[in-house]
C-alpha cells in the first residue's frame, strides 16, 4: 500500500489539533464552531428532521 505525502501530512495535522483538544469531541466542536463564527462566513442553520418523514424512492 502506497502512502501519500498529502494525506500523511494531513493525519498528522488531525492527530496533533486532536491532541491539542485533549481528544474531547465537545471541545473540538467548540472550537470548529468558534473558528466558524470568527471567520464572518454565513452559517445556515436548519431544523433536524426526522428520517421516518422522508421519502425513499427506489432505484426502480
Amino acid at each position: 500500500m502506497s502512502h501519500s505525502p498529502i494525506i500523511d501530512e494531513i493525519r498528522k495535522y488531525r492527530e496533533e489539533y486532536a491532541a491539542r483538544h485533549n481528544y474531547d469531541i465537545d471541545k473540538i466542536c467548540e472550537d470548529v464552531r468558534s473558528r466558524l463564527q470568527q471567520s464572518g462566513r454565513k452559517v445556515v442553520s436548519r431544523k433536524p428532521r426526522s428520517i421516518a418523514k422522508l421519502k425513499i424512492q427506489s432505484a426502480a
